[in-house]
């Protein structure tokens, strides 16, 4: 076969490739995983009463500011190492690892500044045996979703790309928990929000080389 001709059998039936499919699909990705946290929330574990009250409160939006901070940083990493190479941007790290830092200083400066005695009830809360389950169990839709999202695309680094996707969908799903949690201590939610929004990360890895595989 001449190479003309092999050229010419390779551009059969191409198409000009969709410029917008990264977006489409992330943008489809979170609201699936943003929708579906959400009617978990409302179906089985419920709103919580004083909603309207505690929305009013400055505490209540540092608590929602930590997943969405989290969420934002994961969505420009996810998308980042779905193109092959890409380099991460700075701006997703920074996301990612500037809330941390701010919620584990404030927790730590509550809890020196608290009687000992009280310190690990600051801790533990009420709800730390069930809060990272919770979590875990609410960032299924979004898990399913985000890796379809990076399927159909070309990530290379298949456990950081799975990781970065498994924190999507941890930070999606904590948003939705912040609807019914009632935990209003920073030092809870640097312990248990992460450690819920870290099951689906590693979960993520893990699974990342096995399912994004080309």
């Amino acid at each position: 076969m001449k190479t003309d001709d092999f050229i010419s059998l390779l551009a059969t039936g191409a198409a000009p490739v969709d410029r917008h499919q990264l977006a489409k699909r992330f943008s489809l990705a979170v609201l699936v995983g943003a929708v579906g946290a959400t009617l978990i929330v409302a179906v089985l574990l419920g709103v919580r009463r004083d909603l309207a009250e505690v929305a009013a409160t400055p505490i209540f939006w540092a608590k929602i500011a930590l997943p969405l901070c989290l969420m934002l940083g994961a969505l420009q990493l996810s998308t980042r190492l779905a193109r092959p190479g890409a380099a991460l941007s700075a701006s997703g790290r920074l996301l990612v690892a500037v809330p941390l830092a701010v919620v584990w200083l404030a927790g730590l400066y509550v809890l020196m500044s608290a009687p000992s005695d009280l310190r690990l009830a600051l801790v533990l809360g009420k709800t730390w045996r069930v809060c990272p389950f919770n979590i875990t169990m609410l960032s299924v839709p979004g898990f399913i979703a985000v890796f379809w999202a990076l399927k159909g695309l070309a990530p290379t680094r298949l456990a950081l790309a799975g990781a970065a996707g498994g924190l999507l969908a941890g930070s999606t799903a904590t948003l939705a928990y912040c609807l019914h949690c009632p935990e209003m201590g920073i030092p809870f939610w640097g312990v248990w929000y992460v450690l819920g929004m870290l099951v689906p990360t590693i979960i993520g890895a893990l699974l990342g080389p096995r399912l994004l595989r080309w």
